[in-house]
């Protein structure tokens, strides 16, 4: 696993232990009872804190978020709120964190013109783009297909006041969310940026070399 506090790949070694309800540390455990382990960073020196019973499994609770990557500059700030704050609340409500992802979502495809009633009708506007230079590849196309089947995601009417209406979603559904978000910001932002970037080399390049600009 990578760390979740400075995201570098650390040694999968727990120290575990068995609390009961009064959080004291038992030596011989029975019974329903919850337990901790902890895990060191070598990398960055902190410490990573996970609770767990017999029915649910290990849940992080220090620290608290999902250990994803940084929001590339290039990304609205609005946009990019909505993404931290959907990150930050995966391990505590999936649901609201599906919620943010899926406004996240609206605010870019509204960024970029896919704007109607609700948000399956924008999803729709989007599969159905025609012009190359705005199409999706075909792997995110199928991401963002997909996902809107998660829990009725797109079908629920999603305005301005119903934006993070919560519907029922699994964790692992909720992480593929973020994915895509991460997917469609390299697709609308980052990649855009990028060539951008090169191009204006190339014709600074051009312009001192007397020649014209590129097409």
């Amino acid at each position: 696993m990578k760390c979740p506090h400075c995201l570098i790949a650390f040694h999968d070694s727990w120290f575990e232990n068995t609390i009961d309800r009064y959080g004291r540390v038992l030596r011989a455990p029975s019974g329903e009872l919850w337990k901790y382990r902890t895990a060191h960073c070598p990398k960055c020196d902190e410490l990573t804190i996970e609770i767990g019973d017999s029915k649910e499994g290990w849940r992080m609770v220090y620290p608290l978020g999902a250990a994803r990557g940084p929001v590339p500059r290039e990304v609205p700030p609005d946009v990019a709120q909505d993404y931290v704050e959907a990150c930050n609340v995966l391990s505590i409500s999936p649901k609201a964190s599906a919620a943010l992802s899926r406004r996240c979502l609206q605010n870019i495809l509204h960024s970029y013109g896919y704007k109607d009633r609700d948000l399956a009708r924008e999803i729709d506007l989007l599969l159905n783009e025609t012009d190359p230079k705005k199409s999706l590849p075909y792997k995110l196309r199928e991401t963002v297909d997909a996902i809107r089947n998660f829990g009725n995601f797109s079908a629920h009417p999603i305005d301005d006041k119903t934006t993070l209406q919560v519907i029922e979603v699994e964790d692992h559904e909720a992480e593929w969310c973020l994915e895509m978000i991460e997917e469609l910001f390299d697709h609308f932002y980052v990649g855009p940026a990028a060539a951008k970037a090169k191009k204006d080399a190339l014709n600074a390049k051009l312009a001192a070399a007397g020649k014209p600009p590129a097409k």
